[in-house]
């Protein structure tokens, strides 16, 4: 795959070649088409519809489920190489996720963004879920998924994990992703009920994406290193997303911050718990 033609059409002939199970595969091609089980407390207001989300449980909704795509990197397919996974290397547990670990190096380049999210139990009247974790990727700027796209598989950077505190808090320090074409800017992520079970996807508990307002990508994206996010977000929008086009106000990330210092997301994230 080059890194300049990262787009919707290579995710989905890179979805069938990768050793998933057809299952997941079929899923992610319907996404756009078929409702998912839906979900979680949102982080954005505005313009953004709920779509067909359900589940409500006391005051907040459980986030939607959503396809890990087929850049996961937790072991559930493979790359050219084989079998992809960094969820057994400990090295993976970390705060700051810019640059690659175990023995990879490289940076990834971009405008400094700190992600906020706050995991809560929908079953428990919204509170605190406490000891879960999640494990948290995206693509660089240039739209590429370490250790899948090209120029990138010998990196492993904007990957990692961390353990929410007593309240449900976690943080990582990344950059603000890249738009690559066929899909809205995005990030990806999977919860677990603590951090020991994060070595292993199979543990996994609600796998989900959450997505930036357009103000905040339109500012980021006419900032140097970002021109073909540009170019690409002119072609796309929420409402043609083959993920987000069922409305994603559950998955609308809260912004601060400017291209100069830098952005901070935050979330609250309602799981089933």
């Amino acid at each position: 795959m080059d890194a300049h033609d990262h787009s919707l059409a290579a995710d989905l002939e890179a979805m069938m070649n990768m050793g998933s199970s057809r299952r997941r595969s079929l899923r992610w091609l319907l996404a756009g088409a078929a409702a998912l089980p839906l979900a979680g407390c949102g982080g954005g207001s505005g313009s953004a519809g709920s779509g067909t989300a359900t589940g409500s449980t006391g005051s907040c909704t459980v986030i939607p489920e959503e396809t890990g795509g087929p850049y996961p990197g937790d072991g559930t397919n493979s790359n050219a190489s084989g079998i992809v996974n960094v969820l057994t290397q400990s090295a993976v547990v970390r705060s700051d996720i810019r640059s690659s670990f175990n023995g990879a190096s490289g940076t990834a380049a971009g405008i400094p963004l700190t992600v906020k999210l706050k995991i809560v139990n929908a079953y428990a009247s919204c509170g605190a879920a406490g000891s879960f974790a999640v494990y948290l990727w995206h693509c660089d700027r240039e739209g590429r998924y370490s250790l899948y796209s090209q120029g990138v598989t010998d990196q492993n950077y904007l990957r990692g994990v961390q353990a929410a505190d007593a309240d449900g808090n976690l943080t990582f320090t990344t950059i603000f992703p890249g738009c690559y074409d066929g899909r809205m800017p995005h990030i990806h992520f999977e919860v677990y009920r603590s951090l020991a079970q994060s070595s292993s996807a199979a543990n996994r508990i609600k796998t989900s994406q959450f997505t930036f307002p357009l103000a905040t990508m339109n500012e980021v994206y006419a900032t140097s290193g970002y021109a073909s996010s540009a170019s690409n977000l002119s072609r796309i929008s929420f409402a043609t997303d083959n993920i987000f086009s069922d409305g994603y106000s559950l998955q609308l990330g809260s912004m601060t911050g400017n291209v100069t210092d830098g952005y901070i997301v935050t979330l609250v994230v309602a799981i089933a718990a």
